[in-house]
């Protein structure tokens, strides 16, 4: 199969031989699981509990809010201790709202359903049952799946991302290897539910052994496993569907506006346990790794899991790390706090050294244009964060802002080591706030608009009253002058 270029893009030393060749085990029984209600893009879940029940695994804990949210699931049975904030999985450390749950240690499972028959079900049900089942996408953006399905129906593409181009990250690979028939299933389910016409899977060629399972797997299938070559940011949206399709999304706009739908390979999985067993999303499967790891590996751990807890199975620290990441070294969430909890979007735990972060000072821009070709969008890096710094953020959107996939390549490349996508990074947030504060603006402006309105309404009303009032009385006044007339006229 022809592939197509890849504009821009970076080698990083993949490190991934640290847990590549280690087979997935389940974590222990946590004690304690801190089950967030915000594990996906859109509205966080509600809770449907209270403190002091007992539920069992898989049972639906807290409901989606609206089309863009995810149900959330019991990870295992127990008791429900708290419903309150805890430490979120994000750099800030605020908490967020969780669901506290303490482990009876029975692990029992609540009565599901599966279906003997998942091929048979029509694209409405698929859809209904991956939404029931609280499913996001969990190749690190966490769009809740259903709706993606919902909007994406008629494409006539589906490709599966097994790229899995960040450093260290071996979860989607070990997973290919381990769980292929399963996938492959799951990918055939994801096809029927939006009618795709086409169906192609993207391994990065440093897989061999995921290659080789996938392509077993889907013999005799509508599934097409198609080798890419090894580079970053080769696993994002965009930069997979241009390589493999030679199609590009347009600005602003969404792969189904070209006919593509794009899923994770576990992603695939988790619809497969939710369609033939009833299975809902409540673990994943994270590395565990980085250079301050005294034993890295692939762990499957339950939703709500402290990072702590992995660590330990890991064997703890070599030596104290310089930097703990959620995800992967280019485009993950730095954290301090181990007491954060493993959510749906956690495809890895990384604990590094300085010797692999490669901390130094920034220094000024030497206009190499080095992050220009590095850039696998096309944007200029060195101009974006000029106007940033000059705090022309309506001169950095005009230049593609909006654009950047904030994948770091051009930070990574950056012979000054300047932080450049941490400007984009805060630019984009320093935008929606403003957009956040014009939506407020306009929403108040329509409340007092709307109060004028009301104001000149009932004024008008009264006006119109008071005429109504008015002219009756002129009328009764002549109707009483024109009946005295008369009557003057009858008597004479």
């Amino acid at each position: 199969m022809k592939l197509f270029d890849l504009k821009g893009g970076v080698h990083p030393e993949g490190k991934k031989n640290l847990s590549a060749e280690r087979r997935i085990r389940a974590l222990p029984l946590p004690k304690k699981l801190y089950v967030p209600m915000q594990q996906h893009i859109g509205a966080p879940a509600a809770p449907v509990v209270n403190v002091g029940d007992h539920v069992f695994k898989g049972q639906l804990i807290a409901s989606a809010q609206g089309n863009v949210s995810a149900a959330v699931h019991a990870p295992t049975s127990g008791a429900i201790t708290a419903l309150g904030d805890h430490v979120a999985p994000h750099p800030s450390g605020l908490p967020v709202p969780t669901i506290t749950l303490e482990s009876d240690g029975k692990d029992e499972w609540c009565a599901i359903q599966g279906c003997e028959q998942p091929l048979e079900l029509a694209a409405e049900e698929i859809a209904a049952r991956v939404g029931a089942a609280g499913i996001v996408g969990l190749g690190g953006a966490t769009f809740p799946s259903a709706l993606k399905l919902n909007v994406s129906r008629g494409v006539q593409t589906l490709i599966m991302n097994g790229g899995e181009c960040e450093p260290y990250l071996t979860c989607d690979d070990r997973i290919m290897r381990e769980r292929a028939v399963e996938i492959v299933e799951g990918i055939l389910l994801i096809a029927r539910a939006v009618d795709a016409k086409k169906i192609l899977v993207g391994i990065e060629d440093n897989k061999p052994e995921a290659i080789e399972a996938m392509q077993a797997a889907a013999q005799g299938t509508a599934v097409k496993v198609v080798t890419m070559p090894s580079m970053y940011p080769m696993g994002s949206e965009k930069q997979i569907i241009q390589v493999l399709t030679g199609l590009e999304v347009p600005a602003g706009g969404r792969p189904a506006d070209i006919g593509v739908l794009v899923h994770n390979v576990a992603t695939a999985f988790a619809v497969q346990q939710a369609i033939r067993y009833g299975k809902p999303l409540i673990s994943r499967i994270v590395t565990v790794s980085g250079g301050a790891i005294k034993t890295a590996c692939n762990v499957e751990a339950l939703v709500g899991t402290p990072v702590q807890e992995l660590i330990d199975f890991a064997d703890g620290y070599v030596q104290p790390a310089s930097r703990l990441v959620l995800g992967g070294p280019m485009m993950g969430q730095q954290f301090t706090n181990t007491n954060v909890p493993v959510v749906k979007g956690s495809s890895g735990v990384l604990a590094l050294m300085t010797t692999e972060i490669g901390q130094s000072e920034a220094s000024p821009c030497i206009r190499c244009s080095t992050c220009v070709r590095a850039c696998p969008v096309g944007l200029l890096p060195l101009e974006m964060a000029a106007h940033i710094r000059a705090a022309d953020l309506t001169g950095a959107v005009a230049l593609g802002l909006k654009d950047c996939i904030a994948c770091g390549s051009c930070s990574y490349v950056c012979p000054a080591h300047i932080p450049l996508v941490h400007f984009f990074n805060y630019a984009k947030g320093d935008l929606a706030a403003q957009e956040r504060s014009k939506l407020k603006q306009e929403a108040t402006k329509k409340l007092a608009d709307a109060r004028l309105e009301r104001i000149a309404r009932i004024e008008r009303e009264r006006a119109e009253a008071a005429a109504r009032r008015k002219a009756a009385r002129e009328a009764k006044e002549r109707a009483a002058k024109e009946a005295a007339a008369k009557a003057a006229e009858e008597a004479v």
